[in-house]
């Protein structure tokens, strides 16, 4: 078996965070299933990887960054051009962290925040 890793992002709206993350960022949904207690849970392929979608709940320990007021997980998205991809996000309803840049580890990146509180780092070597 081949061992795979796939972020599960808890978010306050699992379906409008899956709308942002199909049009900001292309990913593709998969699969979409309801938890008997009313939670969606959503899978997705973003660039050929699985991630999932989730509603919080408070009772299995599955907290949004909007309840914590913060995250401490940073998502590295690379792509081919990312001022075009950070500047739809931002147009989308991402909020800017740091703008995309020559940064001196080697990387055009920048950051933004989701309109879930997810932080993305998006940028390409260079």
């Amino acid at each position: 078996m081949k061992t795979t890793l796939s972020p599960a992002l808890t978010v306050h709206d699992a379906v409008a965070a899956a709308e942002f993350y199909r049009s900001t960022f292309n990913a593709q949904e998969l699969s979409r299933q309801r938890t008997p207690t009313g939670q969606h849970v959503i899978q997705m392929s973003l660039a050929g990887n699985d991630l999932l979608v989730v509603d919080e709940n408070l009772a299995a320990f599955n907290v949004s960054p909007r309840t914590l007021n913060g995250t401490s997980v940073r998502l590295n998205l690379v792509v081919d051009d990312p001022d075009a991809v950070a500047r739809k996000a931002i147009d989308a309803g991402a909020t800017e962290v740091f703008p995309v840049a020559d940064q001196p580890y080697g990387m055009r990146q920048g950051r933004v925040r989701d309109p879930f509180g997810h932080h993305w780092l998006i940028g390409k070597p260079f």
